[in-house]
């Protein structure tokens, strides 16, 4: 453990960030080679590769490239064909392009609060929001730890609605034995820098289902006609993947099952240090859950003794940086007068408590038992 001593000088010197990416295979020789191939659009070879490669590892069928995590949700419901009058079922504690990707098709995004163990959407609450306009329902696997799927199933077949798992935080996260991306129609992930494998931005659609799939590849590029090129029929996107990004990303997939190893043992570093300290309340994992700890995620409660902004302030003085939890989608001021008579109070309380700390994969064992001395010794300053 680092002693007090030592964290006045580590602070003036160092910089945690809340994530990074880190580059340990071959990304820059594949770059390279797309680069010298001169295919570096959307029909590089690697977009092709990377597609098949990351669809495989999520035990489906089919993978489509997008050029993030939000367009790869909006091309999802794209394919479904939404109407202004369809209705989505998503948590209001999400990040905000969950809920944007539902308003781009015209639908309304209808909102299930939390529960507060996992911090998932509450799956006993989703029944009573079904109605003859619901069309879908969207779990986000919140920071890494993937929801109740068995439950959210059962009420899919039995109205008849579309599941679309929003796994843009959850690479490589496992539900009863099976990952994330293989537990619904269609399943979205992003590779925003910060994710657990990155491609600077984008993301990816995947999907046993075929047909959705074509209908998804054909969206994703302007529609263009098979018969006449420059015809188009539908209204479709430009939301491709270049093969350059590919290239990053297929190299980094080689390489995330180390990726996952990485966030867990320093998920489990972190919950054995600060286990001791009262007013933390730790990460989750159901034992029917492997948690990738997209984010390593605690809650301040009261008896910590300070406010989160106070607590968030004190971190970065010590050169840690971290970041607050999602404000929930029923206080943003974009959404906020659409659920005025609603009520939301564990999502309320995650958004008030929660905090991520450093949690890249190049985060290293001294660099969290520094973290760790710091929030011990702001603690005990707090009592002074």
């Amino acid at each position: 453990m680092v002693l007090v001593l030592d964290i006045v000088n580590m602070s003036q010197n160092i910089k945690i960030p809340v994530a990074a990416p880190k580059f340990l295979g071959n990304e820059i020789d594949y770059v390279t080679d797309c680069v010298k191939s001169t295919w570096i659009s959307s029909q590089g070879e690697y977009v092709s590769r990377f597609e098949e490669s990351f669809s495989k590892y999520c035990g489906v069928n089919h993978g489509v490239s997008t050029s993030s995590g939000t367009t790869a949700l909006h091309l999802a419901l794209a394919t479904l064909d939404l109407k202004p009058d369809d209705e989505v079922i998503i948590p209001s504690f999400t990040m905000i392009a969950t809920a944007n990707s539902v308003s781009y098709t015209g639908a309304k995004p209808v909102l299930v609060d939390s529960e507060p163990k996992f911090w998932n959407i509450d799956v006993n609450k989703i029944e009573e929001k079904i109605n003859k306009k619901t069309k879908v329902i969207m779990p986000v696997h919140t920071y890494g730890h993937p929801c109740d799927m068995d439950v959210i199933h059962k009420l899919a077949k039995d109205y008849g609605l579309y599941v679309i798992e929003d796994a843009a935080e959850a690479h490589g996260a496992e539900y009863k034995g099976k990952k994330t991306g293989s537990l619904s129609d269609i399943a979205c992930f992003s590779f925003y820098a910060n994710k657990i494998i990155t491609t600077g931005e984008g993301g990816m659609l995947v999907t046993n289902n075929e047909e959705l799939a074509k209908k998804s590849i054909t969206l994703r590029a302007h529609s263009f006609s098979a018969d006449m090129h420059f015809w188009h029929r539908h209204i479709g996107f430009g939301y491709r993947l270049s093969s350059l990004q590919a290239a990053v990303g297929l190299a980094q997939l080689e390489n995330i099952e180390k990726f996952v190893n990485i966030r867990r043992n320093n998920a489990h570093l972190y919950s054995k240090l600060l286990g001791e300290i009262k007013g933390i309340t730790l990460p989750p994992e159901a034992e029917w859950a492997k948690n990738v700890y997209w984010m390593y995620s605690i809650l301040i409660e009261d008896n910590f003794g300070m406010d989160l902004d106070t607590f968030m302030s004190k971190l970065r003085d010590y050169g840690i940086d971290s970041r607050t939890f999602f404000y929930p989608i029923h206080i943003q001021p974009i959404y906020k007068d659409k659920y005025l008579n609603e009520i939301f109070p564990v999502a309320n309380e995650l958004s008030k408590k929660g905090i991520n700390l450093p949690s890249g994969n190049n985060l290293e064992k001294k660099q969290i038992e520094y973290i760790v001395s710091c929030i011990k010794e702001i603690k005990t300053d707090n009592k002074k």
